[in-house]
């Protein structure tokens, strides 16, 4: 008779690590491999180094003036409930009519404080209520200084109390 028991199955053979060791040793290699070429800039332009940086030429400013226009405080509604708004702006010109703009800064005032003294003030809470009065205020000062001599208004104080 035969050592074996009938019924029993012969044992597996183990199996290897050697192939999975191998695979994490190449992903680990192609993958330090692709970094290093990506971030030095071998593959997709990538460029991290300073003297890059110092070799790409600069654009020039382009010829701008900025002419502040003095703090407006407008008194907003009625009652008791009184508000008060500031605003302080500066108005964006080039700099070849920043004497024109600087003779008519009374004018400008007085159209900051006539439109700010009409507007609800409801209107001014929302979101885009900044956008609107610049909006606003640009085309009214550009029509009280002359066509092209305005570029922008900066609004740099908007205080609603």
């Amino acid at each position: 008779m035969s050592d074996a028991v009938e019924g029993e199955a012969p044992a597996p053979a183990k199996r290897s690590k050697k192939p999975l060791m191998i695979g994490v040793l190449l992903a680990l290699i192609f993958g330090g491999g692709g970094f290093y070429a990506v971030f030095s800039g071998m593959i997709l332009g990538a460029d991290h180094g300073d003297a890059a940086m110092a070799a790409k030429p600069v654009d020039a400013l382009p010829d701008v003036a900025f002419v502040p226009v003095d703090s407006v405080v407008v008194a907003m509604g009625e009652g008791l409930a009184n508000r008060h708004l500031k605003f302080t702006a500066q108005v964006e010109v080039e700099s070849a009519y920043v004497a024109d703009v600087t003779l008519m800064l009374p004018r400008i005032l007085d159209v900051f404080n006539s439109y700010l003294g009409a507007v609800d003030p409801h209107s001014l809470e929302g979101n885009a209520a900044i956008v609107r009065v610049r909006a606003q205020l640009l085309r009214r000062v550009q029509v009280v200084v002359g066509e092209g001599r305005v570029r922008d208004l900066l609004i740099t104080e908007f205080v609603l109390n």
